[in-house]
Parts: structure tokens; C-alpha cells; sequence
């Protein structure tokens, strides 16, 4: 479900939050980013039950209306395309995604029933939910494309539902634009026969992946003074104060891939940071990040410092 790139933005956020120095511990600090990226697959869960919680509101909101004493005739034969949308029923019938949200105590909107009903209202009252509801009828591919607008269109910019996640937890802020465009990825990507565990993937594609994120953050704090002689070697037209916090701790960890981690390639390593630093810091952060890399590297090179292992690498 993670990769690189977003292991790399969890490193960076603890670096950055990081309150002390190579010598002190950090071991607290080394938890944090463990939890914030278990965190993440807690979201994952979390906006994939709210689509289950949705049908339910639907089928409970349709169940009270045929209840009515005075039920007009389309509430006593209600059309139940939306409630019997095979891509919801996909969800509710995923028995490894209900494990998973029992498991996790994913019971937020249990809790906060409102937030579902500010969603349901949102898709019933949009043109939406009127056009795919025009029929009785569907089929597989009209239900996934409901449901994949659905979410790109109602679910995910929705403002309240986004300051809710705000104050739940810190961390998921910066979370939700990658939980939601995964979820889209798997809506698209979704099939009839559905396979096991589909929408319940490992958090960490493998163990490498785990593995990296726990020695970036170490290492990268462990060299920290080295590395920063060497910022201040390139930078030396350049005010201490005047280079972003941020861009350094980019920096800090875009050298620690070149001396630290042999098997990723240098262009990998400044082609990603450069992008963290189009994301998340200054506008023109990314130039002056790839002005000090590209310094570096020739540094590197021409002292014949630059370790890699495997073809195409340099």
C-alpha cells in the first residue's frame, strides 16, 4: 500500500518535528514514526467503512420510509439500485476488511453517526445520485463508475469530512490525498470475481520497505553534524538562517541515500526529494535542494565516494 516516496514523507515529517540532537534518544521519536505510518492503514479502513456505513444509511433510510403511515407510492417500491450497488456489496461482504476494521477498532462513524449523514445527504441531493438512479437496473461497470465519482467527486473534497479527520488525528491530514487516491486506484482496478484481500493489501510491500523507513530515520539522524558540514561546504554564499528547516532535513536524508543506502539509484534519490520539496516547502525549495545534490554527487564522483551497487545505479 506504501511506497517509497511516502515512507520518505514520514521520515521527513519526525526528522523535522525532531527536537534534539544526534546524541540524544529518539527512541520515542522512532515509535512515533512507526505509529504514523500504522496510522495510515487505520484511514485506509477508515474511509472504506464510511462507504459501507453510507449503504447502510441508504437501505435504513428506505426501510423507514416504506414504515411511513402515509408512504406515497414510490416509498412503499423504492428503487434500490444505490442500496444494491455491487461495489458496496463487495465492501459489506469482504470478510478479511471486516476482520480488519474489528481488529483496528474502526468504529468512528459508529460514534460520530452525523458525518455519515452528511455524506448520504451529499449523494442524494447530487445530480450524481439523480442520473444513476434514473433506472432500476445496472450493471457492474455503471455501479464501479458511480461509486468511483461517488467518492472522487462527493466523498473525498467534502470540507466537513475533511476537518473531521483534522481533529481526529494530527497526522492524518497530510494522510488523506494519498488514503483517497489509493482507494480510487483499487475502485478502478476493481473486478466482479473479486480476489482475497483486495482492498485489505499489506501496509509495507515487503520487508525492505519496512526495514528502510526505520534506518532512514536512524541514519539520518545518527550523521546528522557530518552531513551538515556538508550542506555548509555547498552553501557558503548562502545564510545558515536563510535555508529552510525543512530543506535541510531533505537534505540530511537525500545524502544519507547516497552514502548510506547503495542499492537506490542517485537519480532515484534526487528526483524524489525534489518532488517532496515541490509538496512541501518553499516554492523555491526543489531549485535550490537539486543545485546542492547535483553538487554532491560530482563531489562524489571525481573522489570516487559514490558506493553503488548494481548497473545503471549512478
Amino acid at each position: 500500500m506504501l511506497n517509497r516516496r511516502h515512507i520518505r514523507i514520514k521520515v521527513m515529517q519526525t526528522l523535522y518535528a525532531f527536537d534534539g540532537d544526534e546524541g540524544d534518544d529518539f527512541k520515542k521519536d522512532e515509535k512515533f514514526l512507526h505509529q504514523s505510518l500504522e496510522d495510515m492503514y487505520d484511514l485506509h479502513l477508515l474511509m472504506l467503512s464510511l462507504l459501507i456505513e453510507v449503504q447502510k444509511r441508504a437501505e435504513d433510510y428506505q426501510d423507514k420510509s416504506q414504515r411511513k403511515i402515509l408512504a406515497t407510492q414510490e416509498e412503499k417500491n423504492p428503487n434500490r439500485k444505490f442500496i444494491n450497488n455491487q461495489v458496496l456489496q463487495i465492501l459489506i461482504e469482504d470478510v478479511a476488511l471486516q476482520i480488519e476494521i474489528e481488529k483496528r477498532k474502526i468504529d468512528h462513524w459508529y460514534l460520530d453517526f452525523e458525518y455519515v449523514d452528511i455524506i448520504f445527504k451529499s449523494i442524494i441531493e447530487s445530480e450524481l445520485y439523480k442520473d444513476y438512479m434514473s433506472s432500476k437496473v445496472s450493471d457492474f461497470k455503471e455501479d464501479k463508475n458511480f461509486i468511483i465519482d461517488v467518492f472522487t467527486e462527493i466523498i473525498a473534497p467534502n470540507d466537513k469530512l475533511y476537518e473531521y479527520i483534522e481533529d481526529k488525528k494530527l497526522t492524518w491530514l497530510d494522510d488523506l490525498p494519498v488514503v483517497n487516491t489509493g482507494i480510487q486506484k483499487m475502485l478502478r482496478k476493481l473486478k466482479k470475481e473479486n480476489k482475497a484481500r483486495f482492498f485489505t493489501p499489506k501496509l509495507f510491500k515487503d520487508t525492505e520497505d519496512k526495514e528502510f523507513a526505520t534506518a532512514l530515520f536512524q541514519k539520518t539522524l545518527l550523521n546528522k553534524s557530518k552531513f551538515n558540514k556538508e550542506i555548509a561546504a555547498k552553501t557558503q554564499n548562502w545564510d545558515a538562517e536563510r535555508i529552510a528547516n525543512l530543506d535541510a532535513v531533505l537534505l540530511q536524508m537525500a545524502i544519507c541515500e547516497f552514502q548510506k543506502f547503495p542499492s537506490i539509484p542517485v537519480k532515484v534519490t534526487i528526483n524524489e526529494y525534489i518532488d517532496i520539496a515541490k509538496e512541501y516547502s518553499t516554492p523555491k525549495s526543489s531549485f535550490f535542494i537539486n543545485g546542492i545534490l547535483d553538487k554532491i554527487v560530482k563531489e562524489y564522483k571525481q573522489n570516487g565516494e559514490l558506493n553503488k551497487i548494481g548497473r545503471g545505479l549512478m
